[in-house]
């Protein structure tokens, strides 16, 4: 059964952390800042509130959430210790069944990742539908972002967490999304008729 505002709104703070459970990975401190924002109207209330409780959060304690994240494919995947959450994700990305060469690929990026960064690199590998991204793509966007500076890197890391925890609360909330991913047909339908690369001719003199 899925969750609703109003049990949120009347539960008791231990009880409402509890039932977000899970929405950000291994951090109930995230919620119990928020619930002071209650009683929450809507599911986008619910979120500005855990988004404005993790920016008022310390360096400190936004690096730790960052870790407290598995890597991608990971040890955790591999001895099957992963949240039910991040199994899930992993899972419609196909990151479960990866064949050797791309699992030889990913523990690579983990590991320069991770050198680099001092934190794993995280993506919410649901993508803008919630229902998986491809393996390549994912990989590819590893790849790229392993050239980032680390303080736009943490940047990235904080907004991919952000939008794992709207997928999670959708999912807790059986929100629907439907507008949301018809805002996003209609976006990709009209990129196709965009053409930046075509310079605007310069008017012809008017005639004397």
């Amino acid at each position: 059964m899925s969750l609703t505002l109003a049990q949120l709104n009347a539960a008791v703070p231990a009880e409402a952390v509890a039932l977000l459970d899970g929405v950000y990975e291994h951090s109930p401190w995230i919620a119990q800042r928020a619930l002071p924002a209650r009683p929450f109207r809507t599911l986008a209330h619910l979120k500005h509130a855990l988004v404005k409780a993790l920016a008022a959060s310390s360096a400190d304690e936004q690096i730790g959430l960052i870790r407290a994240h598995p890597e991608l494919a990971g040890k955790a995947m591999v001895s099957k210790t992963l949240t039910a959450e991040s199994t899930n994700e992993q899972s419609k990305a196909g990151l479960t069944d990866c064949t050797p060469e791309e699992f030889a690929r990913i523990q690579q990026l983990n590991a320069d990742y991770n050198a680099k960064f001092g934190f794993p690199f995280i993506l919410a590998v649901r993508g803008p539908r919630g229902t998986g991204l491809a393996k390549r793509e994912i990989i590819d966007t590893f790849a790229r972002r392993l050239h980032n500076h680390p303080s736009f890197e943490l940047g990235e890391a904080l907004r991919n967490i952000h939008r794992i925890a709207e997928i999670r609360l959708n999912d807790k909330f059986a929100a629907d999304i439907t507008l949301g991913n018809d805002v996003w047909d209609w976006q990709e339908e009209l990129s196709v008729h965009t053409d930046p690369a075509t310079p605007r001719r310069a008017s012809s003199p008017s005639p004397t």
